[in-house]
């Protein structure tokens, strides 16, 4: 068994920025803990417990109203440990699942009922075996109308995944905008070839997330980030969600501190405006949409 690993801030700091009443952090995951549910025997790194009870402390913490649990890679396609973080938030978290592409209509259903609200593809090699797109396609013409479809994959691949993106049958959320190289800058290749994503459909939304991740050689307090992506808030502002991204999986050996990831909002979105509708008004569209 290899070695358990811890990739979050064990004291992350207040952020000095204050998130508006109602804000969603709609991109973060729960690992576990083990002990009630096991992690994948296919997982490529092997967490430390982070449960709903670290979580929901942290979104008290850093100011935040609600979460958005994505199921995290390390649980496979057994959703039961996204499904308990919802089932005991006391409302306050929706869910995105990943499932076997041959998942029964009955379970798309229980998936529903237990607050989930979406599904994600994962592209990325290092997290995944097999990432099969006609199974993809297939799945996602069975779910539920209100659903919408999460994706992830890296700027390199870009051009061959557009025409499985232009066959989803519903609305399309990019996690991590497809992680560009933001040392290009807002006019970048990177950043071009994502612009021409979302032109592509009015429906293909994105998460401006993961400063640790994408800046990674500059380092907090991310300033290649906040220069390449506020132009891209600003000029898609209704179809954009954050999160923290916390735990942080597989970020052991550069663990960011959450309140700074915090204090990223404003510089990418720097008006009370597009602060609202990144964080309560586009993210209670997808997953609350029945409070609007």
């Amino acid at each position: 068994m290899s070695e358990r690993i811890t990739s979050w801030h064990g004291n992350p700091s207040k952020p000095t920025y204050t998130p508006p009443p109602g804000a969603i952090d709609a991109h973060c995951h729960v690992f576990g803990p083990m002990a009630e549910f096991p992690f994948s025997p296919k997982a490529k790194y092997l967490p430390e417990d982070a449960g709903p009870d670290k979580l929901f402390a942290l979104r008290d913490h850093l100011g935040f109203s609600r979460n958005v649990i994505v199921q995290a890679s390390c649980h496979g396609t057994n959703n039961a440990a996204t499904l308990n973080g919802i089932a005991v938030s006391g409302g306050k978290a929706r869910g995105v699942a990943v499932v076997d592409p041959a998942i029964s209509d009955e379970d798309i259903a229980a998936l529903h009922e237990g607050g989930m609200r979406g599904i994600r593809f994962n592209f990325l090699k290092r997290l995944v075996d097999d990432a099969p797109k006609d199974k993809f396609l297939e799945v996602a013409h069975r779910l539920p109308k209100d659903w919408h479809i999460v994706i992830y994959f890296e700027a390199d691949i870009l051009e061959e995944m557009r025409p499985f993106i232009a066959a989803l049958p519903r609305l399309v959320v990019v996690d991590h905008m497809g992680r560009p190289d933001v040392t290009q800058g807002p006019d970048g290749a990177d950043m071009k070839a994502f612009r021409s994503l979302l032109d592509s459909r009015p429906d293909i939304w994105f998460k401006p997330t993961c400063p640790d991740r994408l800046d990674m050689t500059a380092g907090d307090p991310w300033d290649n980030f906040a220069r390449a992506v506020a132009p891209l808030v600003a000029d898609y502002s209704d179809r954009c969600i954050w999160g923290t991204d916390w735990p942080h999986p597989n970020m052991e050996k550069a663990i960011p501190d959450d309140g700074h990831i915090v204090d990223m909002i404003p510089r990418i979105a720097p008006t009370a405006q597009l602060q609202q509708k990144l964080l309560v008004t586009n993210p209670m569209r997808l997953y609350w949409p029945e409070e609007l």
